[in-house]
Order: C-alpha cells, then sequence, then structure tokens
C-alpha cells in the first residue's frame, strides 16, 4: 500500500453540469496523473457544501475534513494541489488548514493556484486565445474575474496588460467583486468603435456568477449592462476546468511542488 496521497482542493459549485465539466474534470486528470497516490479532494466553500449537503445528498469534505481522512488512514506524503485562480484568501485559509496536520506528515507539499507567476499569465494568455473567437476591429472580448480584497487582486490588472502586450488589444479584464470593475472595463472600451462583445468567465466554473452576474437577465448583469449601452453581447459560458490546456498548467504546478 502506498503512503502517499494527492489532495485537490477547489472552492466548490453548486451547479451539477459544470461541477462535472470544471472540477471534476480537473480532478480526474490529476488522479491519472499521480497513480501513486491516493486522490482525495475537498471544498473550502461551506455555504456551498451545506447546500450540496441538503439539496442534493452530496457529501463532500471540507479541508480539515479531508486531513482528518487522510491522516487516519495513514498517509505521511501528501501532495496538495488547489484549482484556485491565484493566491488569495481561499488559498491562504487552505494552506492553513492543511499546515495544522503538519506533524503527521513526512512529506507535505502545495501546488501552486493558477496565476501564480509571470510566466502563468502569458500561458493562460496564449491558452485562452487559441480557443476563443478571433476579434475584428469592431469586437471585443471581456472576461469576469471574480476579485477579491486579498493584495493577490492586482494580478486582474496586470493579466489586462498583458493581453495588451502580446497582441490582443480588444481582450479586457474585470472583477465582479473588486477593482477593475465593470465601470473600469466600460471606460477603456468606450470610443474604440466597439459594436458587438463577447463575455466569458475568468472562473474556474461557470456557475452561480457566469449564470447569473455574467449572462443573467437582470438589468445589472454584464451583459444586460452592455446591451443598455449599444452593444451586441454573446456569453461563453465555459469554466476554466474545460480547457485541457489550463488543466495542464495546475499539472505543472503539481508536479513542480516543492516540499515545506
Amino acid at each position: 500500500m502506498t503512503n502517499k496521497a494527492l489532495l485537490v482542493v477547489s472552492f466548490g459549485t453548486s451547479y451539477k453540469e459544470t461541477r462535472e465539466k470544471n472540477i471534476e474534470h480537473i480532478e480526474k486528470i490529476l488522479a491519472r496523473k499521480f497513480p501513486d497516490r491516493k486522490f482525495f479532494h475537498a471544498y473550502t466553500s461551506g455555504m456551498i457544501l451545506k447546500k450540496l449537503r441538503e439539496r442534493d445528498h452530496i457529501i463532500i469534505p471540507n479541508v480539515k475534513e479531508a486531513m482528518e481522512d487522510i491522516v487516519k488512514e495513514g498517509f505521511t506524503d501528501l501532495l496538495v494541489q488547489p484549482t484556485h485562480i491565484m493566491n488569495g484568501v481561499e488559498n491562504d485559509l487552505m494552506k492553513a488548514d492543511v499546515l495544522s496536520f503538519r506533524e503527521h506528515f513526512s512529506s507535505l507539499s502545495f501546488g501552486a493556484p493558477l496565476l501564480t507567476d509571470t510566466s502563468d499569465l502569458f500561458y493562460v494568455i496564449d491558452a485562452l486565445t487559441k480557443e476563443l473567437p478571433a476579434l475584428s476591429e469592431q469586437e471585443a472580448l471581456v472576461f469576469m474575474g471574480h476579485g477579491s480584497t486579498h493584495y493577490a487582486n492586482m494580478l486582474y490588472g496586470a493579466l489586462d496588460y498583458a493581453f495588451k502586450q502580446t497582441g490582443h488589444p480588444h481582450v479586457y479584464v474585470g472583477t465582479v467583486e473588486a477593482y477593475p470593475d465593470l465601470d473600469a472595463v466600460l471606460s477603456l472600451m468606450e470610443g474604440k468603435g466597439y459594436r458587438h462583445v463577447y463575455l466569458a468567465p475568468l472562473m474556474l466554473v461557470a456557475g452561480d456568477h457566469a449564470s447569473n452576474d455574467l449572462a443573467g437577465e437582470d438589468e445589472d448583469s454584464w451583459k444586460s449592462i452592455f446591451q443598455s449601452r449599444g452593444y451586441e453581447a454573446t456569453c461563453i459560458l465555459k469554466g476554466l476546468g474545460e480547457y485541457e490546456s489550463i488543466c495542464e498548467l495546475y499539472v505543472r504546478h503539481a508536479l513542480q511542488a516543492q516540499p515545506v
């Protein structure tokens, strides 16, 4: 029996289809990549875990519960790979929960979230632009990230800058809950002659934010706001976990993980 375990940690989603297409998709890829490790998973969102348990009777552990199971089964070598987009609040809390069990492991390693260093920005830009629509001078592509109060939120501005520096001037990055927000994106697009905008989530899953804040029919959704400004709007409801090349970057981060 192996003494090695793999723990894949996600924020989670209550949307069944996008959970299967994104989170479970990445989990399966990582599990296959590390056949010498027993697979475990966990979600960090208590709200989502509660909803899955009460509505769907699906039991997924939180990080501490998963760690208790790993310790109980006697594993002493643990690799933890988050599917988080950045090194934000959720990732910090996850690492703290895992490290509270440090004494039980002879080897404990963390893989990095998706966007951790500058090379990750350019990798993700290349991966996404190969699969999303080519843009005419009258078309723009706007990504919606979640946004955070964490200082790591600055990566969204860096990603926007990197898109333009790599020859994609019609691509913009905004967030739901931080800066750059939709107003900032709209101000940058003003006067550029765009008629049609593609809207896509810059999130692991195309869940609640993508379905409602991005593509919803309410007047305050991004789609509705763009339409009210005279743009044609097309939503691409595809989570990052559906892109094979994005999954490959998570695998690369897991392979590069160093013991703490």
